[in-house]
C-alpha cells in the first residue's frame, strides 16, 4: 500500500474513532436527557396526582358545605311553615270567613269556618226553607246578612277579629 493510502486509511480510522466517540456522546446526552424527561414526567405526574387529591378534597368539602346549608335552609323553611300554618287561626280564618261571607254568604258556609255550627244551621235553612216559601225573600236577607258579616270581618283587625269571633265566639254581627 502506498503511503498515501495508509494517510487516508490512517484518517479514515480517525475519522470513524471520532464518529463513534461523537455517537457515543450524542447516545450519553440522548440518554440524560431521556432521564430528564422521565423525571420531568414523573414530577408532572405526581403533581397532577397532587392536585387532582387537593381537588377532590376541595369538592368534597364544598359538597359538605353545600348539603349543610342545604340541610339549614330546609330547617329554617320548616320551621317557618310550622310557624305560619301553627298561626293559621288567626289571619287565614278571617280572609276565608270575609270572601265565604260576601259571596256565600246566605248558605251561612263563613259561620261553618268560624266553628258556630248552630248558627250555620239556622242562615242554611232560613235560605232554603222561607227562602223557598217567600219566593227568594229569606235567601236574599240572609245574603244581606252575609255580605254586612263579610264586610265586617275584612275591615276588623286581625288581632280584634281573632279576640272577637274566635276567641270572645261572638255568632251575629
Amino acid at each position: 500500500m502506498s503511503d498515501e493510502n495508509k494517510d487516508l486509511g490512517d484518517k479514515a480510522e480517525d475519522a470513524f474513532d471520532k464518529a463513534k466517540e461523537s455517537a457515543k456522546d450524542l447516545g450519553d446526552k440522548a440518554e440524560d436527557a431521556f432521564d430528564n424527561a422521565k423525571d420531568k414526567s414523573e414530577k408532572a405526574y405526581d403533581n397532577a396526582k397532587e392536585s387532582a387529591k387537593e381537588f377532590s378534597e376541595d369538592t368534597k368539602e364544598s359538597a359538605k358545605e353545600f348539603s349543610d346549608g342545604a340541610k339549614k335552609t330546609a330547617n329554617e323553611f320548616t320551621a317557618g311553615a310550622k310557624e305560619a300554618f301553627s298561626g293559621a287561626g288567626g289571619e287565614n280564618k278571617k280572609m276565608l270567613a270575609g270572601i265565604l261571607a260576601i259571596i256565600l254568604g246566605s248558605l251561612g258556609i263563613h259561620k261553618f269556618i268560624l266553628g258556630y255550627q248552630k248558627e250555620g244551621i239556622i242562615m242554611l235553612a232560613i235560605t232554603l226553607v222561607v227562602g223557598f216559601f217567600t219566593c227568594g225573600i229569606g235567601a236574599s236577607a240572609m245574603g244581606l246578612v252575609g255580605v254586612i258579616e263579610g264586610i265586617i270581618y275584612l275591615t276588623k283587625s286581625d288581632e280584634e277579629f281573632y279576640n272577637t269571633y274566635q276567641v270572645g265566639r261572638k255568632p251575629w254581627f
